[in-house]
């Protein structure tokens, strides 16, 4: 029998919902396995799996760190200690006094400068010191001294002393004083090429006249220099607190060795923010040795003003861009580097085959020399090279006041 009409479909409508049932079955099946056969076993999912990979340090190492560290740096302080001192300044300033309302600036253009009395009047001040010797010498930073008409030193075991100056040094911020005791506690210097950025240090010192006090910090940087703080800058950067009155006390390592002298901070307040300087141990016994031999510091000295060589003079100069040195802008009448034959305008590169990158180098390689030295120097003289021989000379006194920021 024919069927016509919907009879006609119907066994066509079964076959293929029969078919669909059978491919989609197989179908979830097939995810299915895939799915148990990925979580067995991940890997077959190849790159399109991310993979995170730990490496973890085996338990023999051949490179071992000790972090250990001391859990206290008390022995270093009683190593070191002992030998800081408080010292106490006395001196005589005076005073304007102007009477009230007399300093107007309408009564000053009408009547001119106002009466005024002078009076004299007593300022203290405090600082820190270091003992060098068993003798009775004291290190300490020369704008605590400074005029000063009566300087009190007062020991870490509570003897008082009265202290004479035995010389300074404006240009290196540093001092030496003498105090008559017996039994002196001495401290022991560390050596400067020792001294690393990152190195544990104690500030040891009297800030703010509370008595002894010790913080603790890190080297932050070395031969910090250009802050205009004194002449021959080569400082110790640390982040230990240090605050007014610590002034020539010790910086000190963990074993309690001299590493500098206290002498300066960077703040905008008054007080610490992290950031002081302090002078080389090095620095400080070249100086005191000087001072306590001759009174003075003997330094070579050449007798010229100078400037950096930057590169747009260089480039006014005809001189490569990059060219390194200082130019001498001044030479002093009958000086050693007059009596040499140099002159206005010339570019000096090196000392002693010793370069020169700014004025500060100059200033320290003629310094360490002694007067009476020979030296060469070279550079350029109308862009062309030239070198030459100056006997140096000895470095005249200079009279340098206190800087903005000393402590």
């Amino acid at each position: 029998m024919r069927l016509t009409g919907p009879a006609r479909w119907r066994p066509l409508a079964e076959q293929g919902s029969a078919w669909l049932r059978f491919v989609v079955g197989y179908t979830a099946l097939g995810i299915a396995l895939a799915v148990v056969i990925v979580w067995i076993n991940p890997d077959l999912l190849g790159p399109f799996a991310p993979r995170v990979e730990v490496t973890q340090t085996e338990a023999e190492s051949p490179r071992q760190y000790d972090a250990s560290g001391p859990a206290s740096y008390a022995a270093a302080v009683d190593e070191a200690a002992p030998a800081v001192v408080n010292i106490f300044t006395v001196k005589q300033v005076t005073e304007r006094l102007t009477p009230p309302g007399f300093d107007d600036p309408l009564f000053r253009r009408f009547f001119g400068d106002p009466p005024a009395q002078e009076r004299q009047r007593t300022q203290t001040s405090l600082g820190s010191g270091v003992i060098l010797s068993e003798n009775g010498y004291v290190v300490t930073n020369h704008h605590v001294i400074d005029d000063a008409e009566q300087i009190q030193v007062l020991l870490a075991d509570g003897r008082e002393r009265t202290a004479s100056v035995v010389g300074r040094d404006p240009e290196t911020d540093l001092a030496v004083l003498r105090i008559d005791a017996d039994q002196l506690p001495v401290i022991t210097f560390a050596r400067d090429d020792r001294v690393r950025v990152g190195d544990v240090v104690l500030a040891i010192g009297n800030p703010f006249g509370v008595g002894q006090t010790v913080t603790q910090g890190i080297i932050s940087a070395t031969g910090r220099d250009q802050l205009g703080l004194s002449t021959f800058e080569n400082f110790l950067q640390t982040d230990a607190a240090i605050n007014p009155g610590n002034s020539g006390g010790a910086l000190v390592d963990a074993q309690g060795h001299l590493v500098g002298i206290n002498t300066a901070i960077f703040s905008g307040t008054g007080g610490s923010q992290g950031i002081g300087f302090a002078i080389p141990a090095g620095i400080a016994q070249a100086v005191v040795s000087d001072l306590i031999q001759h009174g003075r510091v003997v330094r070579g000295w050449i007798g010229v003003q100078a400037q950096r060589l930057n590169p747009a003079l260089a480039e006014s100069l005809g001189l490569d861009p990059e060219t390194a040195g200082v130019a001498i802008t001044h030479v002093l009448p009958e000086g050693p580097a007059d009596r040499a034959g140099l002159r206005a305008g010339d570019i000096l590169t090196q000392v002693e085959e010793r370069p020169l990158r700014d004025v500060q180098d100059l200033l320290q390689a003629i310094s360490q020399a002694a007067p009476g030295t020979e030296v060469e120097v070279s550079g350029y003289r109308d862009q062309e090279p030239f070198s030459t021989r100056v006997t140096l000379g000895e470095r005249p006194a200079v009279q340098q006041p206190q800087r903005p920021g000393q402590r």
